[in-house]
């Protein structure tokens, strides 16, 4: 009896593994077969209203789009953070991120939040199928990967809405503020000459000597309003804190305009001898990013991006973009955040980061 419960097993065994090397899932009347960006056919749950993200971008996308769905986040925001974003996030367990400056991905976290599926956005790198497949295969929950870079973000705004039920109205609300930004931003930059073009350094950090050079996903904004990166480097850093650089080779670059994140060396650009040899500081075309929720630029490289469009557009070539940018912030932090921006704290954000 034992030897025929045995070989009724390994038969069991052998069809499952025989079906998985096929390559093609076989739905059934619960499920359905999703591909996602990276080529990959994932059997998915056809009723999915648990998700947890992979990392801080796919953290941002869900907690715009779905917020109530998620059983985790990569981190727990900062108390800043707390009043713009749902209430729901600041009880989630916290799960880390797949990628990074290392992975921090908590296994055993993401299967006590028992999530359907698990969700990955953002560029794609390379091998980020394997990478997909192995989470897959350590937890034995099924994980996707959308590509969501700025010319990808309106498109997995709608993969998610069909991916999440009843969310396709809610995906298609931010995807079409998506394409209204993005076309707004192509059309305007073909106006601008090359001559015309404005040198920006985009730094991240606290120094103001991180920064995000020429090619860096990082710094998407810049090419597609129409500025030139300051910054042209040999090896291009993709991570949040993007390629270091020397004092003389700022020099060197000497860009017209200087972008500083939130806590650099902004207060004290202006009054330190070693900033102040810079064309940009000079001139007083130096700025603080606006970091609420997240900073407008990137870091992460995500849906904030968006916010910045509308921003440093209107900050260099006022006469191409011109609308009101506080009124645009406060439609952002609508659709987004779901969130009302009053005069007073749009005013706040901007305190800095308009010409002086």
């Amino acid at each position: 009896m034992k030897k025929q419960i045995f070989a009724v097993l390994a038969a069991v065994i052998m069809l499952a593994s025989a079906l998985t090397s096929c390559g093609t899932p076989r739905p059934d009347a619960n499920s359905r077969v999703f591909t996602d960006s990276a080529g990959r056919e994932v059997l998915i749950p056809k009723d999915v209203t648990r998700v947890a993200p992979s990392g801080a971008v796919a953290t941002m996308f869900l907690s715009t789009i779905a917020p109530e769905y998620m059983v985790s986040v990569a981190s727990t925001p900062s108390s800043a953070q707390y009043k713009y974003m749902p209430k729901e996030l600041m009880t989630l367990p916290t799960t880390g991120q797949m990628y990074g400056s290392k992975s921090t991905i908590n296994l055993e976290a993401l299967l006590d939040a028992e999530p359907q599926l698990i969700i990955d956005l953002g560029d794609k790198k390379d091998g980020i199928a394997k990478d997909m497949d192995r989470l897959q295969k350590q937890t034995g929950i099924p994980v996707v990967f959308i590509e969501a870079d700025l010319d990808d973000m309106a498109a997995a705004y709608r993969s998610l809405g069909a991916i999440l039920s009843d969310k396709a109205v809610r995906g298609e609300e931010i995807a079409v503020l998506i394409d209204e930004t993005v076309t707004m931003a192509t059309e305007n930059s073909a106006k601008i000459p090359e001559a015309e073009r404005i040198s920006v350094m985009y730094t991240s950090g606290t120094t103001g000597l991180a920064t995000n050079a020429q090619g860096s996903t990082q710094a998407q904004v810049l090419p597609l309003i129409g500025a030139k990166n300051a910054i042209v480097v040999d090896e291009v850093s993709d991570r949040g804190g993007g390629n270091i650089i020397s004092m003389e080779q700022l020099y060197n670059f000497d860009p017209e305009v200087i972008i500083f994140a939130t806590g650099s060396v902004y207060d004290t650009a202006g009054s330190e001898r070693i900033w102040q040899e810079l064309s940009a500081v000079k001139n007083g075309r130096y700025y603080e990013i606006p970091g609420m929720p997240y900073n407008w630029m990137s870091s992460p490289p995500s849906i904030n991006m968006i916010l910045g469009i509308w921003w440093l557009g209107n900050l260099l070539y006022p006469e191409v973009y011109s609308y009101n940018i506080a009124e645009k912030a406060t439609e952002c932090f609508r659709v987004f955040w779901q969130y009302e921006l009053s005069a007073e704290e749009a005013a706040e954000m901007l305190a800095n980061s308009s010409l002086k």
